[in-house]
């Protein structure tokens, strides 16, 4: 690359980065004059946010309510399990009349 190819990129470079950075400098120039803070929230916002964190902060408990009673009821059943599972056990036996799903088109 000579010094013919390298000016003339070199220069629309240069003129591209002036055509984009002025006006962004000039607009970071005018909001420091103004003095506006980009990180602040307007109020109603905040209100927004703030009750929006608090419904799902309730959900939250309500869902750890809901899994509470879950695993509660699978203890139940799991303790009663084992003593009804005898009973159960000759229903299970594939063949027999119990076994078989009304609709199922088993027929024999």
């Amino acid at each position: 690359m000579g010094p013919d190819v390298l000016v003339p990129i070199s220069g629309m470079l240069m003129v591209i980065a002036i055509v984009v950075g002025f006006p962004l400098a000039r607009a970071h120039a005018k909001r420091m004059e103004r003095g506006i803070d980009p990180k602040a929230l307007p109020n109603d916002l905040t209100e927004r946010l703030t009750r929006m964190e608090q419904a799902i902060d309730s959900m939250a408990v309500e869902i750890e309510r809901i899994s509470e009673g879950q695993r509660f009821t699978t203890r139940l059943l799991s303790e009663r399990a084992p003593d009804a599972l005898p009973a159960n056990a000759q229903r299970g036996v594939p063949g027999t009349a119990a076994a078989r799903v009304p609709g199922s088109g088993d027929a024999r």
